[in-house]
């Protein structure tokens, strides 16, 4: 048992580290020997739980997959209203990604391709939960009147991703301010006139909370 806690904690140490230089240097320039010698570990003790870089890169995304799943699944099940959930999970992951390397590591590498071998990555994992949420607020008739579930997966998923890429160089990108500015944008085109009126751009959980919005800002 103990040997069994000492191998998951190397494991996790390894991840780590590798999240880090992956973040840092990107996959291709990323060395085996710097990640292992900041995971405070042999060469040796990498090659034991990992095979390769490629399988290590793996590793990271399918841990920031899990992450993410950890902040979207709960408010799959807490939070009935699509679009609130929607501006809920964009903050919480946004959040995250200021603070946690493995989840940022794991969003730069899906869009590395030497560091995929066919596995779905983490950005189209993503955009798929976008996809699906703007569904269901489409069947829940809280888009706007003309506005379809595609074209608002369209526009939320390629901004987020935008604000996770440029955020690699500038953590304001992923802060909630602006988070707050692209809802109060986007929210008065896409949200029927009811839902908007019961919208917090800044969420739900946990967080100041303002006035539902009920107009774009001047």
């Amino acid at each position: 048992m103990v040997k069994q806690e000492r191998a998951v904690r190397t494991r996790q140490s390894l991840v780590r580290a590798a999240a880090e230089v992956f973040a840092q240097e990107g996959f291709v320039s990323a060395s085996l020997t710097e990640i292992s010698k900041r995971a405070g570990v042999s060469n040796g003790a990498l090659h034991f739980h990992f095979e390769s870089k490629l399988t290590l890169a793996r590793a990271v995304e399918n841990e920031a997959a899990r992450i993410v799943r950890t902040i979207a699944e709960p408010a799959d099940d807490t939070e009935p209203d699509a679009l609130q959930r929607l501006v809920d999970v964009t903050h919480d992951v946004m959040g995250r990604l200021a603070k946690d390397v493995v989840i940022r590591a794991g969003f730069e590498l899906s869009g590395q391709p030497a560091a995929h071998d066919g596995v779905v990555d983490l950005r189209t994992q993503w955009c798929g939960w976008v996809e699906q949420v703007c569904h269901e607020a489409e069947r829940e008739g809280s888009l706007a009147e003309g506005v379809s579930a595609a074209d608002t997966a369209v526009t939320v998923a390629g901004a987020t991703v935008g604000f996770v890429l440029l955020g690699a160089d500038d953590r304001t990108w992923v802060s909630q301010d602006t988070l707050v500015r692209f809802w109060d944008l986007v929210l008065p085109r896409i949200a029927s006139p009811a839902a908007l009126s019961r919208l917090k751009v800044r969420g739900t959980q946990a967080r100041t909370r303002r006035s539902p919005l009920t107009s774009p800002r001047t």
